[in-house]
């Protein structure tokens, strides 16, 4: 804190005192001074949601707030919530850290910057998934407490990209366990129209092994949401993309997952449906695979 910063905010507090303002002055990102009502900021707004969010029977089972300069300070005031300051935030929030927080076992400061320290709080406060399913080898030894459907459709089609980039080893042991996460009747509705059984699907993907090594071949999906639609029913929806020399191609997917407490992953594929996005279908739908 520069000596220019403490004149200048006395100064300030002097000159607002006089004409009786009500006001609170922060010092933040390193050059500026905040003037802002004393009703007004970041903790007092996220104090208002949580409220409102229990008022309504919707205050959230966790709460992280992360910040990295002086004008987050009120967020980590408020006694219910985990807190993180990203290893690059600025000094005034780190004094304000060793002063006020340091001993608070719900406040950490991250030894990354960014959006890769807000990501080490969630692993360091086990609030979520933290890794990237692209930098996990073997799924099997991903343990995850609480794993939700929509991670497990993740992890699928990591599979299934890497079965065909011929990533992985053509191991039939990979196949059985496909099997054990598919229902002995689930179907796979195909975006052309034809129905199969997942099984049947898993034969055909288990010959496609390394067909597209050495290719332009990627897939991701996209704007996944699950519904738990009874006690043991989850409804996930997504869009599922390949990117391959010839271009891009889409399907919107509706999926019946069921948990299951005896299956490794903690789900069970019931059905599948899929449909081309008008203007992305495959040239070649015969090698359109899940």
């Amino acid at each position: 804190m520069s000596i220019d910063f403490v004149a200048t905010k006395s100064k300030l507090v002097f000159n607002i005192a006089s004409i009786q303002l009500d006001v609170k002055i922060i010092y933040s990102g390193g050059v500026d001074l905040d003037i802002l009502p004393q009703g007004a900021g970041k903790g007092q707004a996220l104090a208002y949601l949580l409220k409102k969010f229990t008022a309504e029977g919707k205050r959230p089972a966790n709460t992280l707030v992360c910040g990295d300069s002086g004008n987050d300070a009120e967020l980590f005031s408020i006694p219910e919530v985990y807190g993180v300051m990203v290893n690059n935030a600025q000094e005034e929030l780190l004094q304000w850290y060793k002063e006020n927080a340091r001993d608070n076992p719900k406040i950490i400061h991250a030894s990354k910057k960014c959006a890769a320290g807000i990501i080490e709080a969630i692993g360091h406060f086990k609030l979520g998934l933290n890794k990237s399913p692209r930098d996990v080898m073997d799924f099997s030894e991903d343990k995850i407490d609480n794993i939700h459907p929509g991670h497990e459709v993740v992890k699928f089609y990591m599979f299934y990209e890497r079965w065909r980039r011929a990533e992985v080893e053509n191991s039939e042991h990979y196949m059985q366990n496909l099997k054990e996460v598919s229902h002995p009747s689930g179907t796979f509705v195909h975006p052309g129209g034809v129905e199969r059984s997942l099984y049947e699907c898993i034969d055909a993907m288990q010959k496609c092994y390394g067909d597209k090594q050495g290719k332009n071949f990627r897939l991701w999906v996209d704007r996944v949401s699950a519904t738990q639609i009874g006690s043991d029913a989850w409804l996930v929806k997504f869009d599922k993309w390949e990117s391959s020399e010839e271009g891009r191609n889409c399907c919107l997917v509706t999926a019946l997952l069921s948990s299951k407490s005896d299956v490794p992953s903690g789900f069970s594929w019931v059905h599948v449906h899929q449909t081309w996005l008008d203007g992305y279908a495959a040239a070649d739908k015969s090698a359109w695979l899940f």
